[in-house]
């Protein structure tokens, strides 16, 4: 008897340690509190809601059973089933209406998208264009610096050479007929 009143008593759980009560002020501190809830415990899966479907009427029925005639007499609670039917023709309506009226706007939307896209590659292919013409109007502007830099530097070499150009100009020409008979890979020699 002994045994089986110890081994109904149970082990004492291990207490808690006490929440603090937190508010958040803002979105922010929620989800924060959220993150801070699911990563105390990474291993749980986490659930994700999904998609929730957009509502649509049932659809009208292929065969109807009760057609209400146009009779005089027809019962009182004729009325409540006509009613029914009605109000359920309507809200077909108005969800095919607008359904029609969410096509429109999407279609106009993708629409303004693609006269958006073009609008702004022509702008960039436009400004493309303008930068191009600066950048060679800056290589023609450094080129036409070091153009006058060399006629500057030359006209000062140009004396120099004058004197030295006679004494070379015999062994010039015996070098350039070497050149020629060899064979060379830069064009034009």
């Amino acid at each position: 008897m002994a045994s089986s009143a110890a081994s109904s008593v149970r082990p004492p759980r291990p207490k808690k340690e006490p929440q603090t009560l937190v508010i958040p002020k803002n979105a922010a501190e929620e989800q924060k509190l959220k993150l801070e809830r699911l990563m105390k415990n990474p291993d749980k899966a986490v659930p994700i809601p999904e998609k929730v479907s957009e509502w649509a009427p049932r659809p009208p029925p292929e065969f109807v059973r009760d057609v209400m005639g146009s009779s005089a007499g027809a019962g009182s609670g004729e009325f409540h089933v006509y009613r029914h039917l009605r109000r359920r023709e309507y809200q077909r309506q108005d969800y095919m209406d607008a359904m029609a009226e969410k096509q429109k706007l999407d279609a106009e939307f993708q629409k303004r998208l693609e006269r958006n896209k073009i609008a702004a590659e022509e702008q960039t292919a436009k400004r493309r264009k303008k930068r191009q013409k600066l950048k060679e109007k800056k290589l023609l502007a450094k080129k036409m610096k070091l153009e006058q830099k060399k006629q500057k530097e030359g006209s000062s070499q140009s004396q120099e050479q004058l004197s030295s150009s006679s004494e070379e100009a015999s062994g010039t020409e015996e070098e350039e007929e070497a050149a020629a008979a060899e064979p060379s890979f830069i064009m034009g020699r």
